[in-house]
């Protein structure tokens, strides 16, 4: 893997110690921002960023209003680290586009893990050309997707969830599987997570939203 830049935001240094000598050992290279102010304009100056590892309770700009203003201009994966274990602050940050969650305390092993699972996503996912199925079109080389001719903007998380919906069209997909395909792992939360992202994603793609069907009892499925 290229050493690819990651963004470590916290307010206690010891924390984005621990997490960049993790990362360094796997060769990426880490740059560190102290709250989320900071984190906006590192982000603005440093447009090839491969991911953020945000913490959320943080001085003069919390990790929420800074995934609100970086989403502004980018769809870099965001992983969000969370003391609390609530379920509907989970749910108001995939709202916001925030691509996974690890709760405090967590294996720094674990966070790598996922870490390098999303940037072996993104990557795999530029490999495959261009998808086109009743009037969206995606470019997974260029992370595009057009409506109608119309570009949209999709955090990772939705693009990717969008790809596995159009690569297995007609097939009735459950929660869970895909919780465990499209996030590659047990998410330790309500399947309901998949209802949030299912209903912006049907938003963002205006009149085309309605080809992903909701299948009671099951989960979803796309079809023209």
């Amino acid at each position: 893997m290229d050493r690819l830049k990651i963004l470590v935001v916290d307010d206690e240094e010891r924390m984005r110690t621990l997490v960049r000598d993790f990362l360094a050992r796997r060769g990426f290279v880490v740059l560190e921002a102290s709250d989320g102010m900071e984190a906006v304009d590192v982000c603005f100056e440093q447009k090839d960023i491969a991911l953020i590892i945000m913490d959320v309770m943080m001085p003069r700009m919390d990790g929420w209003d800074a995934v609100r203003e970086i989403r502004k201009y980018s769809t870099v994966p965001i992983i969000m680290l969370t003391a609390k274990s609530d379920e509907q602050d989970e749910l108001n940050g995939f709202n916001l586009g925030v691509d996974e969650y690890i709760r405090k305390p967590f294996s720094p092993k674990v966070l790598v893990a996922r870490v390098e699972a999303i940037l072996r996503r993104s990557m795999d996912a530029g490999k495959q050309d261009v998808l086109e199925v009743g009037g969206i079109v995606i470019d997974k080389s260029a992370h595009e997707v057009y409506v109608d001719g119309e570009r949209i903007e999709l955090s990772f998380k939705e693009f990717e969830l969008l790809v596995y919906f159009v690569e297995n069209k007609g097939i009735a997909l459950s929660r869970e599987k895909i919780l465990g395909s499209v996030w590659n792992y047990d998410y330790f939360g309500d399947a309901r997570t998949i209802d949030t992202h299912v209903k912006k994603l049907r938003s963002k793609l205006m009149g085309r939203g309605d080809m992903i069907k909701t299948v009671w009892g099951v989960g979803y499925k796309f079809e023209e």
